[in-house]
């Protein structure tokens, strides 16, 4: 089970955008990385395609995932992510809180 998954909110805790805070839209997994909303925007320049017209578009980079942190459900804080067995699931637990963080 991973500790950052899509849907999450999470905190940026270096680079450029620290201190940010956005929703995963992506995780790849074999890279280590995730792009967030909003988060570590990039320049690129655009060849007209039929679907698309030329010019530089902005859009989000992945990010690696040692500088994200999940934002604690209760307060919006950066905090680390616990595994806790409830019933017969796996459930995320925020560290800080101790609140569960799958819905």
């Amino acid at each position: 089970m991973q500790k950052i998954r899509k849907g999450d909110k999470v905190v940026v805790l270096t680079g450029k955008d620290k201190g940010r805070t956005g929703e995963v839209v992506q995780v790849m997994p074999k890279e280590d990385r995730a792009v967030v909303k909003g988060v570590n925007l990039v320049k690129r320049h655009q060849r007209q395609t039929q679907s698309q017209e030329a010019g530089i578009i902005t859009k989000e980079a992945p990010i690696h995932l040692s500088n994200l942190a999940i934002a604690d459900p209760k307060d919006g804080k950066p905090t680390r992510v616990g595994f806790k067995i409830e019933g017969d699931k796996k459930v995320r637990v925020a560290k800080r809180s101790g609140v569960s963080i799958d819905g």
